[in-house]
């Protein structure tokens, strides 16, 4: 009986474990069929302590450039996403920045937004290592670029103990989900760095609803905060990839 229910406890950590663990499966699947078909950029794989993960580096235009971001994705999809990531990746550089697009942590493609809460813990490594590497390349200007979900976890991420950073750019990003690791609004008065909190006319409703809110809560950290609502975009930029690019092209270009 003692042996049955040592089988049953260690099965049970390993479904436990399984739960609070990014996806390394589908992040490699995803490896592969990004560097499969990578044609802007050179991949190369970082550390977070727990796990190498894909990286896309792609130069700045100016080589002298000490400029540099880490753009991540949403949702369950890999650093060369179409839609936001690709384009901000590749169109930042045209003006002087040298780009790091990374894997965040995913969970298997039928699991439930708020699930992706138990996993957030993967996402210090993923940005420290990030941005030690371009520290380590002598950037003295990095500036953190997220969309959708990756700007929830790009708010946890700078809520605590994180490396320093000179900004941060959150496209389409939500008020969260309160109470854990996914509450934006509690998060954003501890956010004492410029941010571009910025979002499209026809974004997701929980996006449009939470505008006014994410605005208020900012303003509490007391730091260089701007809202900015592009008109006619969607969640994905959609045919605004232009806009997109000019707009964080011109927040960026202010400050630094």
């Amino acid at each position: 009986m003692r042996g049955v229910c040592s089988i049953v406890s260690a099965f049970c950590l390993l479904a436990l474990s399984s739960v609070h663990a990014t996806d390394l499966e589908k992040e490699k699947r995803w490896a592969e069929q990004v560097v499969d078909s990578l044609l802007d950029g050179e991949a190369i794989y970082l550390d977070d302590g727990r796990s190498e993960f894909l990286a896309i580096e792609t130069a700045s235009a100016d080589a002298a450039s000490r400029k540099a971001v880490v753009v991540m994705h949403g949702t369950g999809v890999h650093p060369n996403w179409p839609t936001v990531v690709q384009p901000l990746r590749v169109g930042l550089t045209e003006s002087g920045w040298h780009t790091l697009a990374i894997q965040m942590p995913v969970l298997a493609n039928e699991a439930e937004h708020a699930q992706y809460a138990a996993i957030y813990d993967w996402v210090p490594g993923r940005l420290d290592a990030a941005i030690a590497y371009l520290r380590g390349k002598g950037f003295d200007k990095v500036v953190l670029v997220a969309h959708s979900q990756g700007s929830t976890m790009t708010a946890f991420y700078l809520s605590g103990a994180h490396k320093p950073v000179e900004g941060f750019v959150a496209v389409g990003m939500s008020g969260g989900i309160p109470g854990g690791p996914m509450d934006t609004l509690s998060q954003l008065p501890d956010l004492k760095l410029p941010v571009l909190d910025l979002y499209g006319s026809e974004d997701l409703p929980e996006v449009l609803a939470s505008a006014a809110d994410r605005a208020s809560q900012a303003a509490k950290a007391g730091a260089d905060y701007t809202q900015q609502r592009v008109a006619g975009a969607d969640h994905f930029f959609d045919g605004e990839e232009a806009e997109l690019i000019d707009a964080v092209n011109a927040w960026l270009n202010q400050r630094f």
